[in-house]
């Protein structure tokens, strides 16, 4: 991660430039600073790279004098169609090409400080690396910019503007750290106890053990823990930050008044909140449905719905958002042993309804069908949100460019797809519907937890969550194409993208904060 700090729009004298450029648009600003002094050296370079300033495309200049080592180019495309997540990008691609310089600055003139914010944001996001476990990397493999400063006309403005985004940023981070982690160092207790630092941000944190959950009748769960030496575990995390804060009074009498006021009383009840719940396998073998072994590996980020969630309360609480939140995850590990749960088990869910278990590795819609029904009945949820990396199904589906979007509420689905267009998650809504929702009723049970065959297995997967839901509008998010990247992305190195925090906290921040 880099720190991004804010300065005056003068050309640097030493280090490395990138200059983020509208296409077509005349050099001004620090661009224009730099061809003069390199006497019209930068529009000739831009000549013979053709470089127009089309949106993606990129140019660099390799010790161009005026001080500097290195001058990256990015074009932006037309100035006004910059988008916020266009503008991430741009940032995002330049950061990729600094990583290496001791020192960088950024400049983009044709950026608003709003916009200018943005492309810090990418920057910083794609300036990310997991390397706790590296102990001897090269020294010319290790990134060397640690400071990046963005240029900017009015540094009061953009810094503001950068401020929460600063925090969505360490959201995402924070999913992406927890992600990476290998499922020897991140169990069900170790992935809680992470979740309890965000009691630092203002978060109330409640972790449920295994006694607590068989207490309160969590048995779909806990027949995916039985395999497991590590115990399960239920966080639930609330962010009340509907209620405005008294303003300061003015004047030594007022000041005296509202001193003499009782204090208020901290709201132990959310109001009208808005539920995010995440899938957390934090290592899935498939337990006696074994996975094959190759790939195996992979299943370390099967908690990366729950990542989400911890990752997107962490933002939510950071940036200080007007609004109650929730956000629950059912942590627990899948795997085969003596005590494990079977093929043909049947099991007690908290809601009361009974689920033969067919098929074991279908496990995380277990988890998430009693984090589900204790949701709603505890918090009356305006809605719910559930993250999972459910099936294999919507990858062969969606590849990994979307997110499986399923829903019972229009509006919801339609607030998402909305977020998605402007942060850059896709999403794709699939169907759902009563000829789909049949194929996982059951001889012996209220239902089974999978379909009939391979056909459709991520819709029948929805269905099963939805048959937890009652009346509440939902969405489930099914995210196993786009929790991991195999390779880099628009605004992140390869691994663990963090996936759905920029999504959630754009729909928190459109739709519903006060």
């Amino acid at each position: 991660m880099i720190d991004i700090g804010f300065a005056k729009p003068a050309l640097p004298e030493s280090g490395a430039l990138a200059l983020l450029l509208a296409e077509g648009a005349a050099l001004d600003g620090v661009a224009a600073a730099l061809d003069a002094a390199l006497e019209g050296g930068l529009t000739r370079a831009m000549a013979a790279a053709r470089f127009t300033g089309k949106r993606g495309q990129t140019a660099t200049l390799i010790a161009p004098g005026a001080g500097l080592d290195r001058v990256v180019l990015v074009g932006l495309g037309a100035a006004d169609d910059v988008t916020p997540h266009r503008a991430e990008s741009a940032g995002a691609t330049a950061a990729a090409a600094l990583l290496k310089e001791p020192s960088a600055s950024l400049a983009a003139d044709a950026l608003d400080p709003a916009l200018l914010a943005h492309a810090a944001l990418g920057a910083r996001l794609r300036s990310y690396r997991f390397d706790r476990y590296r102990t001897r990397q090269k020294e010319e493999q290790k990134p060397k910019l640690a400071n990046l400063a963005v240029l900017a006309s009015d540094t009061a403005a953009t810094r503001t503007a950068f401020a929460p985004l600063a925090a969505l940023a360490a959201g995402v981070e924070l999913t992406r750290d927890l992600v990476s982690e290998p499922a020897n160092i991140l169990t069900p207790a170790e992935m809680a106890d992470r979740a309890k630092t965000l009691k630092s941000l203002g978060v109330k944190v409640e972790v449920m053990d295994q006694r607590d959950l068989e207490k309160l009748g969590f048995g779909a769960l806990l027949g995916v823990a039985r395999g497991s030496v590590n115990e399960p575990r239920v966080v639930v995390m609330q962010w009340l930050g509907a209620s405005e804060p008294e303003a300061p009074a003015r004047g030594r009498k007022a000041q005296a008044k509202q001193a003499a006021k009782p204090a208020r009383k901290e709201r132990a009840v959310p109001h009208d909140p808005l539920v995010f719940i995440g899938k957390g396998v934090t290592f899935d073998t498939g337990g006696i449905s074994l996975k094959p072994a190759a790939g195996m590996e992979d299943m370390k980020w099967d908690m990366a719905g729950a990542g989400t969630v911890i990752g997107l309360m962490a933002a939510l609480a950071g940036r200080k958002a007007r609004v109650d939140a929730v956000g629950l995850v059912g942590l627990v590990e899948n795997m085969p042993s003596g005590s494990a749960q079977r093929p043909g088990d049947v099991v007690t869910s908290y809601s009361g309804q009974t689920i033969e278990v067919l098929n074991t590795d279908a496990e995380g819609r277990l988890v998430l069908a009693d984090v589900l029904a204790y949701a709603q009945e505890r918090f009356q949820p305006r809605f719910m949100i559930d993250l999972a990396t459910l099936t294999g199904a919507i990858i062969v589906a969606l590849g990994h460019e979307n997110a499986g979007l399923f829903s019972n509420d229009d509006t919801l689905a339609g607030q998402l797809a909305e977020a998605a267009k402007i942060t850059g998650e896709g999403v794709w809504r699939m169907p759902m519907g009563e000829a789909y929702d049949k194929l996982i009723n059951c001889d012996i049970a209220d239902m089974k937890n999978i379909g009939g065959g391979r056909a459709g297995g991520s819709i029948t997967a929805a269905q099963f969550l939805q048959r937890f839901v009652n009346k509440v509008p939902w969405a489930h998010l099914d995210i196993a194409g786009m929790a991991w990247a195999t390779k880099d992305g628009a605004v992140g190195p390869k691994g663990a993208t963090g996936f759905g925090v920029r999504l959630l906290d754009r729909l928190v921040a459109d739709h519903y904060e006060r």
